[in-house]
């Protein structure tokens, strides 16, 4: 017999609050349940100020129903959105804080490290469909023929597209309590929510449980020792990039934008929110800068020209390259095979290879100049 969600909740009857001795299912504090084979996830309603009161709760909760038959992986939240108190609120007043020194505020505190991680760095766009998980992976693939062991976590909880992009099926095993072993693919370590739900399955959540479902595969994963883990953000600038990027020790973001007056509005905000939480910009990265007919070699631009590359220049950060509007990387990234990796002597990889030394260099510490303008005949 199917899995239910009042087969969850029963067993959550025996689970109790610890002020007032009701039981879990009676409180109405458990949302947003998703049951995906033997994979359940749910989040627990809390106030902020409830948070280490109710953590015996959510491992009670997720005990109880890790035992019901058929369940073999379990994923709980807590999840503070109710005014004052909510997490966006919080994140909020963790944005308007005094820089380090700065002030009666002193120091921001700064998030911790992920063990054998030596750095992160965010993939993030101000909005969507402008190819951030495709340069996601492309960068990810270049980094690694570089010489550096990577990692990718899928962040972008409602489109996770990075399984597709790199052809991988399957769930992740457990290794040991909570901790997953990532997938991998072309030499790298990696972690998706889409590996945990059908594809179908759409990811109606609060901003809270989207931030619980990515701080947990950030830290119960057993990424191993990494150069680098690069992070597919959400698109847009609101409370779970703002969380992400303050609970995450980012060494740095990289910003995706069509050359468009439109696209590169919002890449402007994203360069805005990422500067006021203090995480360096290394750079912009011009993605279907430009379309080159396969039967005629006449050159389009569809979305403009140069726009990122400007922008960079006002904003004072890096730009790092232009990409090509071409169908060898739409075909490439629909079929599972990242150009890098499936055609690497191509002009196409090239291109990201050339963003990616960039990448390292500005992660280094040394001086990124802006890249080349590679047109790909």
């Amino acid at each position: 017999m199917a899995l239910t969600q009042a087969d969850i909740l029963r067993a959550l009857e025996l689970v109790k609050l610890p002020a007032s001795g009701q039981s879990l299912s009676a409180s109405g504090r458990v949302a947003d349940i998703l049951i995906d084979g033997g994979k359940v996830i749910f989040a627990i309603g809390i106030d902020a100020t409830e948070a280490a009161a109710m953590e015996p709760v959510r491992k009670a909760a997720e005990s109880a129903v890790s035992g019901l038959p058929g369940v073999n992986q379990v994923l709980v939240g807590l999840t503070a959105d109710k005014a004052p108190s909510s997490a966006a609120a919080q994140a909020r007043q963790q944005a308007q804080r005094p820089t380090p020194g700065a002030g009666p505020g002193g120091p921001t505190p700064k998030a911790a490290g992920v063990p054998g991680v030596k750095q992160i760095i965010a993939v993030a766009s101000g909005k969507g469909g402008v190819g951030k998980s495709t340069t996601t992976a492309n960068l990810a693939v270049a980094l690694s023929v570089l010489g550096l062991k990577v990692g990718v976590l899928d962040a972008d909880i409602y489109g996770p597209s990075v399984p597709k992009i790199f052809g991988i099926t399957g769930k992740p095993r457990l290794v040991s309590g909570r901790t997953l072993a990532p997938m991998e693919a072309y030499g790298l370590k990696i972690m998706s929510i889409g590996f945990l739900i059908d594809e179908e399955t759409p990811m109606i959540w609060r901003g809270p449980m989207v931030i619980s479902a990515i701080t947990q595969m950030l830290r119960e994963v057993a990424w191993g020792e990494l150069d680098v883990l690069v992070v597919d953000m959400p698109p847009g600038t609101g409370d779970a990039q703002l969380t992400m990027a303050q609970q995450t020790p980012l060494a740095g973001a990289v910003i995706v934008s069509t050359p468009q007056d439109l696209a590169l509005l919002d890449a402007r905000r994203g360069v805005a929110m990422f500067k006021k939480v203090e995480v360096p910009i290394l750079g912009i990265v011009e993605n279907m800068s430009y379309f080159i007919c396969p039967e005629c070699g006449t050159r389009s631009d569809i979305f403009a020209h140069g726009g990122a590359r400007h922008e960079a220049e006002r904003l004072g950060v890096p730009f790092l390259g232009e990409v090509p509007l071409a169908m060898p990387i739409r075909e490439t990234s629909d079929s599972g095979r990242p150009i890098v990796a499936s055609d690497p002597d191509s002009a196409h990889a090239k291109a990201y290879l050339a963003i990616a030394r960039q990448v390292m260099a500005s992660m280094a510490g040394g001086a990124a100049k802006a890249a080349p303008r590679i047109v790909i005949e």
